[in-house]
């Protein structure tokens, strides 16, 4: 199957329709060139409203721990956007309920096998985490405070909601330490992209 082809039946699935409170809208971004792909939760509520991607103040405090601009955050062709779950699975008692668990093993697998230039992967949220880290049963602080066994390739992070504002004035050192490292390795990545070769 062609990865066009591949898209057009992620968008076109009804897998948790009974489950979804405010309708199927699967929002993703991807393309085979990409190589920075970040892996979030699920959609929330404005990002399902406008179907864009972490088009929200999250979406805002991801750019600025990566250092990127919203042209450069949202060309497919360099950044891929591949959450755990595709459509928003509406509100809990403390927020945004868990993305649901048909999306990722019907799905998964089969997009990131179509991305081969992949360089770093951010892995967002214990969710995330959990499917893409030997580790991933441990605890988001855990798992980010030990963010150097899983570099250069891969970083896993907080989820960068404004609920998490006070994990990050109790952690600074995420601040101090990773946000840099992050930046450049993201910019490397870029600048690699760009020296490519043409056809290679």
């Amino acid at each position: 199957m062609s990865f066009d082809q591949l898209l057009k039946e992620v968008q076109a699935c009804t897998l948790c329709a009974h489950a979804l409170p405010h309708g199927v809208r699967p929002v993703l971004q991807a393309a085979q060139s990409a190589r920075i792909l970040l892996v979030g939760q699920a959609p929330g509520r404005k990002v399902h409203d406008t179907c864009i991607p972490f088009n929200d103040p999250s979406g805002d405090l991801l750019r600025q721990w990566m250092g990127v601009d919203r042209d450069t955050f949202y060309d497919a062709s360099r950044i891929a956007i591949i959450p755990m779950a595709f459509c928003y699975p509406g509100k809990g008692k403390s927020g945004d309920l868990p993305p649901r668990p048909e999306c990722a093993p019907a799905w998964r697998e089969k997009l990131l096998a179509q991305l081969p230039d992949i360089e770093l992967t951010l892995v967002i949220g214990q969710y995330a985490q959990a499917w893409h880290l030997p580790d991933g049963g441990n605890s988001v602080t855990e798992t980010v405070l030990h963010w150097r066994e899983h570099w250069p390739a891969l970083l896993p992070l907080p989820h960068p909601s404004p609920r998490n504002r006070l994990w990050l004035r109790r952690n600074p050192w995420f601040d101090e330490e990773v946000v840099p490292a992050l930046q450049k390795r993201v910019a490397e990545v870029l600048r690699q992209r760009r020296g490519k070769t043409p056809g290679k």
